[in-house]
């Protein structure tokens, strides 16, 4: 198949975990035979077009004009993806369009029509679960347009039973038109670390110190908060511990504060980003990797440390209680109860062998449940059997054309459509 993928990031630019998502179905479409372009948002690092691990990505600028807020750069990306992507259909056939996300509804609603080609969407994240609810107009209007893309969608693929759940309540999406395939990760890509890892730890913690990670945004649906308030039991009962809390966003500085104020002081390192090797090395070291999510819909940080060869524990919210068995493959606590995190980090940097074999079955999980080509496998069975891929007989049999032919085939026509909403 030749698949048309629109994405506001794609790696190098990694703003959250939609990024690398992207890029690894793309890359494990294409191993299993298909043909996949990618049109995304601009990165001053990179060429505006290239072909990485055999996906053709080609980069939009979306800078100009200089857009005054947020929604307004928005809205210019989608005009300049809308020109790139149209430049693409016009020359070459492709079978569908596949939209990540809300930031590029517009243009594939535009395109869908324009061109006649059938669109699949997925829903990493609503804007109504990062926040509990919707409480000021910035975060109705993106809602809004995260329901407008179910709406135009032929599809809509989720990466968890909570996130199928969390869009048949809050935008009334037909049962028959969502399909949960998770996320995965390449174990391969976590294998290289520093080369002296007792030596390079010195950089990071004392030699006899356990290491407790995070990594991800600085947000508030991560609860990086909890993890700071659970700190004080863990001190108490394991002085040797150093946290580590890796990454960048809104609320780094005001964590910072938050960990001097409660006089965690050396005891708490707030590197900022950290790169790949970085990154792997610190699983590899890590005694416990931590994500006390107050909201996530999937939670590839999980899979991610879990590649590293990090224990972990987790919240159990959303599609982490898919993804993490508890006792099994890591160990979860209470959302939002601190003295819970605290217990579960305890447990682990008390019983080492407990870590290893929550980490050996974990990397099980990853071959066998999260691999990206099985992943990718699955996706091609959701296109080849739910979109409307039309023939010249399609628009033959239809009184008006593609137009409405395609609109009968969504459901706008019939009673399973999801305009209900409004």
């Amino acid at each position: 198949m030749k698949i048309l993928m629109l994405s506001w990031e794609y790696p190098p630019k990694v703003i959250g975990g939609l990024a690398r998502a992207v890029a690894d179905l793309s890359q494990a479409l294409v191993e299993e035979g298909h043909d996949v372009t990618v049109v995304t948002g601009d990165y001053s690092e990179c060429n505006q077009l290239e072909y990485v691990d055999g996906v053709r990505i080609h980069r939009a600028n979306q800078f100009f004009p200089r857009p005054m807020d947020f929604i307004e750069e928005v809205h210019f990306m989608n005009y300049h993806l809308i020109q790139k992507a149209s430049e693409l259909l016009s020359q070459d056939h492709f079978d569908l369009i596949h939209a990540h996300d809300w930031l590029v509804a517009p243009s594939a609603k535009v395109l869908k029509h324009a061109f006649h080609k059938p669109l699949m969407a997925t829903i990493h994240a609503t804007e109504w679960g990062r926040n509990g609810g919707l409480h000021n107009d910035l975060q109705r209007h993106i809602s809004d347009m995260e329901w407008w893309l179910t709406y135009e969608a032929y599809g809509v693929i989720v990466c968890s039973y909570h996130m199928r759940d969390e869009l048949q309540r809050i935008f009334q999406v037909p049962g028959d038109k969502l399909h949960v395939v998770p996320n995965g990760v390449r174990a391969q890509d976590f294998i290289r670390t520093h080369q002296n890892l007792d030596e390079w730890k010195r950089s990071w913690a004392l030699p006899h110190e356990d290491i407790v990670l995070y990594v991800g945004r600085h947000v508030y649906e991560k609860g990086i908060d909890l993890l700071l308030s659970a700190a004080p039991k863990i001190l108490q009962n394991r002085p040797q511990t150093k946290f580590i809390i890796a990454g960048k966003g809104p609320l780094h500085d005001e964590l910072k504060k938050q960990a001097w104020d409660m006089g965690l002081g050396e005891k708490v390192l707030f590197p900022g980003f950290i790169d790949d090797l970085e990154r792997n090395s610190l699983y590899r070291l890590a005694e416990v990797a931590v994500f006390p999510s107050r909201y996530e819909p999937f939670g590839i940080v999980a899979l991610e440390a879990m590649a590293g060869g990090a224990p972990v524990v987790v919240s159990d919210v959303g599609g982490f209680k898919e993804t993490v068995e508890h006792g099994k493959n890591g160990l979860s606590f209470y959302s939002g109860d601190a003295n819970s995190l605290a217990d579960s980090i305890l447990r682990l940097l008390s019983d080492r062998e407990l870590g290893q074999y929550l980490s050996d079955q974990a990397y099980q999980d990853l071959n066998n449940k999260y691999n990206w080509n099985i992943i990718a496998r699955e996706t091609v069975k959701i296109y080849e059997n739910d979109l409307p891929l039309m023939s010249e007989q399609d628009v033959s049999e239809s009184p008006y054309g593609v137009e409405s032919n395609l609109l009968e085939k969504e459901g706008y026509l019939h009673e399973s459509s999801n305009h209900g909403r409004w």
